[in-house]
């Protein structure tokens, strides 16, 4: 039988591909929901879209600020709604610490 040894580095490398999915998981699950709201607008006011967009925002578990930075705009010309917001997401491991800022937007006519 023969002893295989393990590379040094490859769990931490394991641990930062995992992090890094489920960060942009979130990041990905987010945009889907505002696309969602946005295209949903026409029939929806901006207080029903906030409230849905900051329920999705605690249930995907994302930071207080992707809830605090929601902004929703509607313009007159050309009609159509932009729902847009702003975090960062910090990753930690013994050599490598990055945050990550996100700048999710969706835009849909009205």
């Amino acid at each position: 039988m023969v002893a295989r040894g393990r590379r040094r580095g490859a769990s931490t490398t394991g641990c930062l591909v995992s992090l890094l999915v489920l960060v942009a998981v979130r990041y990905y699950r987010l945009v889907d929901e505002m696309d969602t709201q946005a295209r949903l607008a026409g029939a929806l006011d901006n207080g029903t879209i906030q409230r849905r967009l900051q329920s999705a925002i605690q249930d995907i578990g994302l930071p207080d600020d992707a809830s605090a930075n929601l902004q929703i705009t509607r313009s007159p010309s050309p009609r159509e709604i932009t729902i847009e917001t702003e975090y960062s997401e910090s990753v930690h491991l013994p050599l490598f610490d990055h945050t990550f800022r996100f700048h999710p937007k969706a835009t849909q006519p009205l």
